[in-house]
């Protein structure tokens, strides 16, 4: 009896795994091929693919600056991995060293091709187990998402060929119209969504909310890719109605705000962007941002005060601090456009203080710093801002930051003469002071020297000593105590560094003087090293003032060049008839080189004019007409109304250059410069201005230092880049930069 209910319990199991075969259609096979696919393989498959589009949603670096896309994910074609199944899709490929090289979304697609293969019922071409779609859905989702998309486009074309009638048909030709669009096929998306959505919502059984907000996002998909932002605007509309996916919802929100933005349609965008403020179930990225849009396309007409206290308040909500840098710059924005200046600076700053503030902001708020104190005609402290922009800037190709570039290098030319003319200045004033003066002077600058020094050797010496652990047992744990002496590795560092400032000193009263001697590290009876700090030596610095007649003349030809220089880009290039005047005005007190007075004249008298100073403007204009009447200003000046470039031909200046060319020939290089000074006052039109120019900075190349001709060639370049004169000053710039 035994053996018989043995027999019997076998061959039963042997009935079921018969009846179970994947080549039998019977009631029990498709159940249970259908269970265990639905909540075993598939349903790993399914979670692997939800923890992928999370990675996807957290892990996005989005743009905010610029318009993003309605799909958080970037497809790199040098980056596809395709994953290796190994034979027979499915199989062999479960080890677990190998699991763990595959990603999220190569699990699920992994899982899913395990569903096809092991519990697929093809049965006389009719598929058995209703899984089986669901299946080949999650492999075309995967596909998508590893950027196969002809391989995905395959996976939806067999579910829509193979289960017309099936329920999430209309999910896989979204799928489908998507990976389309990726390889831009928009065209093709764009009809299949219009037959899905048209012949839909003709039948009786309409389409659920969930997949009309799927099928609208991806006709704007497709739209966008298109360029056709009307058409875009109009579906994201109709996806933004219900808000069921509210990843998905928020960000289409967000995208048609900015393009309304972008539209300068500021009250719809504003409409748009509230509305997301007000989605509660919206990831709160999403809303913090839509604030910082308010704030953006807020209009003048209406009043700041209500978007600050909405900034301020933000500021102040503790869940804000990863923001802190893109508030703090909005906050200043508004301010400034206010014309509450230093409230905009002061923002600006901490928008650069906040803690983990991206880069592309900080060039944003450098640049808007540095465009105010351009503004407020503080031209080397704009230089240093936009010089930050350009370190922090990763992006060279941008044309914000070119733009920024070519600032910089405009205020380059001008930041060298302004140092120029204050270090030829100072040492001119020193020079001419009485010895006793001089030696004063050099005191004072020494005694604050070793202040300095002193400040901040001891700065460098406690940030040493605190900057060890604090603990209670850290005297007994590496040495490391809280007082000075304690610290051994704080104790070496100080040691160093004395003596990197000090030197090796002998133990005595006033150890301090340079003059003291210093032990010998080898005899110790040995004589002693004097050795001499130039940085504290007053007789070094006093040695150093020029007393030479031509030193200090030289000084104020370079210091008057440098004024008038000055004085040209302020009028010609920064269009600041104020400092402009300042400065040519200060040359021609100065009594410059003779040959500068007639252009100091000329410029002078044009900016008068400009700015209507009648009597100013007729002191210079009679200076011009009596004491160079026979030149082409006066008869600018005599002869208004008359176009230069009609009076003066072309061949006249070709002359005129060959005439300063063979000065140049001749090493007659300030000569020169001058020439084609005058010169080119008067010929403001003509095509060759560019010759002229880089003739110039040949000449001062011949007899000035290498970054005198360097800021001279930075300016052909700049000024007259796309000539052929400009090319090659570019050309002699990169070359010296090596």
């Amino acid at each position: 009896m035994k053996y018989i209910k043995k027999t019997i319990f076998l061959l039963t199991v042997f009935a079921v795994i018969l009846s179970c075969s994947t080549r039998k259609d019977t009631v029990v096979s498709r159940n249970f091929h259908a269970i265990t696919t639905k909540y075993n393989v598939l349903f790993n498959g399914e979670e692997a693919f939800k923890k992928g589009i999370e990675e996807v949603n957290n892990n996005y670096n989005e743009d905010w600056f610029k318009q993003i896309p309605i799909e958080p994910i970037e497809f790199d074609e040098d980056k596809i991995i395709i994953p290796t199944m190994g034979p027979g899709a499915g199989f062999g490929s479960d080890t677990k060293e190998e699991a763990k090289e595959l990603t999220t979304f190569e699990r699920a697609e992994e899982k899913a091709v395990k569903a096809i293969q092991k519990h697929g019922m093809n049965i006389n071409g009719i598929e058995r187990n209703r899984q089986i779609d669901d299946a080949y859905l999650l492999l075309g989702k995967s596909r998508y998402y590893s950027q196969r998309f002809i391989p995905a486009i395959e996976a939806f074309n067999y579910v829509i060929a193979n289960y017309p009638n099936a329920n999430l048909i209309a999910e896989t030709k979204i799928w489908r119209a998507k990976a389309n669009i990726r390889i831009d096929n928009e065209e093709t998306a764009i009809e299949s969504m219009k037959l899905l959505l048209v012949i839909k919502d003709t039948l009786e059984a309409d389409l659920p909310d969930e997949i009309k907000e799927q099928a609208h996002t991806a006709m704007a998909m497709a739209y966008v890719k298109s360029d056709s932002l009307q058409k875009a605007k109009k579906h994201l509309h109709l996806a933004t109605r219900t808000l069921k996916n509210r990843e998905q919802g928020a960000r289409n929100l967000f995208v048609l705000g900015q393009i309304y933005s972008g539209e300068n349609k500021k009250d719809s965008a504003v409409y748009i962007f509230n509305k997301l403020t007000k989605f509660r179930k919206a990831p709160y990225k999403y809303k913090i941002h839509a604030n910082i849009e308010l704030a953006r396309n807020f209009s003048k007409d209406s009043s700041t005060t209500t978007l600050l206290e909405r900034m301020q308040k933000l500021i102040k909500n503790r869940d804000n601090r990863p923001y802190l840098d893109e508030l703090y710059y909005q906050t200043a924005v508004l301010h400034e456009n206010n014309d509450s200046i230093k409230l905009a600076i002061n923002n600006y700053n901490k928008s650069l203080r906040a803690k983990n503030g991206g880069d592309k902001q900080k060039t944003f708020t450098y640049e808007n710093l540095g465009n105010l104190y351009f503004k407020k005609n503080e031209y080397l402290l704009a230089s240093a801002f936009y010089d930050s922009v350009l370190q922090v800037s990763k992006d060279s190709l941008d044309l914000r930051i070119r733009r920024v570039k070519r600032k910089h290098k405009n205020l380059a030319s001008l930041i060298n003469f302004e140092k120029i003319v204050t270090t030829n200045d100072s040492i001119i004033r020193i020079a001419s002071l009485p010895k006793e003066a001089q030696k004063t002077f050099f005191e004072t600058h020494i005694e604050a020297l070793k202040k300095a020094d002193k400040e901040a050797a001891q700065l460098r010496l406690n940030q040493a000593a605190f900057g060890g652990s604090f603990g209670v047992n850290s005297l007994q744990s590496n040495n490391k105590g809280k007082w000075y002496f304690y610290n051994s590795q704080s104790l070496n560092f100080g040691k160093t560094e004395f003596q990197k400032i000090w030197g090796d000193r002998i133990l005595e009263d006033d150890w301090r003087w340079s003059a003291k001697s210093r032990k010998n590290s080898l005899n110790t009876d040995s004589t002693q090293v004097v050795q001499k700090d130039l940085r504290y030596n007053l007789e070094y610095y006093l040695a150093s003032i020029p007393t030479k007649t031509k030193t200090l003349d030289s000084l104020k030809t370079s210091r008057n060049a440098a004024l008038y220089e000055l004085g040209l880009i302020y009028k010609e290039q920064f269009k600041n008839p104020e400092l402009a005047i300042q400065r040519l005005e200060r040359v021609a007190s100065l009594n410059p080189d003779i040959k500068l007075e007639l252009p100091i004249n000329w410029h002078l008298y044009q900016i008068y004019k400009s700015l209507g100073e009648t009597q100013k403007s007729d002191k210079h204009k009679n200076l011009i007409l009596t004491k160079y009447a026979n030149t082409k200003f006066a008869q600018v000046i005599l002869n208004p109304n008359k176009k230069i470039e009609e009076d003066v031909a072309v061949n006249e200046v070709e002359e005129k250059y060959k005439e300063v060319y063979y000065l140049f020939k001749e090493n007659k290089f300030k000569e020169t410069i001058a020439k084609i000074d005058e010169i080119v006052a008067t010929i403001p039109n003509s095509e060759l201005i560019p010759k002229f120019e880089l003739l110039k900075a040949y000449a001062i190349g011949k007899y000035k230092n290498k970054q005198a001709y360097k800021i001279a060639l930075e300016y052909v370049a700049v000024s007259y880049g796309n000539t052929e004169e400009g090319k090659k000053a570019k050309e002699i710039v990169k070359q010296l930069s090596k």
